[in-house]
């Protein structure tokens, strides 16, 4: 976004997509449980390798499409199968791999206020970044545009870190993550 133009962005809620963003199919997704409308986003943090930004092997993870011998942190996740709903570069470019009316494989084993399986009832998205590097200006903006436009297509959402519905098991987005910058722009 640049300093004369607002970030918008607009949920289409019959085909679950978000208008404008870059489509990136994915096989890992399946239907939501009937009567499971989101009612949370979850904030995930992801670099491939990690701390390395930039490049395809996001993308190519989401769409297991990654080449494991390419580098040797990839071993460890070889053969894994996830995704995200949204995945929003350093830049601000916003990605989407699932449609909000499906289910994305993104929290795994997680609760949230007592309730179990929080894919069936969350959007996942992932900000480009690891636990300890800052996250980019752009990545705020764009993400703050997204909430906007998310709360006007399903108002009830809550939100969460991955860190928050996985506690033990993941610390993303990190402490380098500044929800009181999301929670400012969100009340702007």
């Amino acid at each position: 976004m640049s300093g004369t133009q607002e970030m918008r962005f607009s949920v289409m809620v019959d085909d679950g997509l978000i208008h404008p963003a870059d489509r990136c199919p994915t096989p890992n997704q399946d239907a939501r449980p009937e009567q499971s409308d989101p009612e949370l986003v979850i904030l995930h943090g992801i670099s491939l390798p990690p701390g390395e930004f930039g490049g395809a092997h996001i993308e190519q993870f989401f769409a297991n499409r990654l080449d494991w011998d390419e580098h040797p942190y990839f071993a460890e996740i070889r053969g894994i199968e996830v995704s995200a709903h949204l995945l929003i570069r350093r830049d601000g470019r916003l990605l989407q791999f699932v449609p909000f009316n499906c289910r994305a494989w993104h929290a795994g084993e997680s609760s949230f206020r007592g309730r179990i399986n929080c894919n069936d009832f969350s959007i996942g998205i992932e900000l480009e970044g690891c636990d300890d590097i800052d996250y980019a200006d752009p990545q705020y903006e764009c993400l703050i545009a997204v909430m906007q436009a998310l709360r006007n297509a399903y108002p009830a959402l809550s939100m969460a870190g991955h860190c928050d519905v996985s506690p033990g098991r993941k610390t993303d987005p990190g402490p380098a993550f500044d929800w009181l910058r999301l929670y400012d722009g969100l009340s702007a």
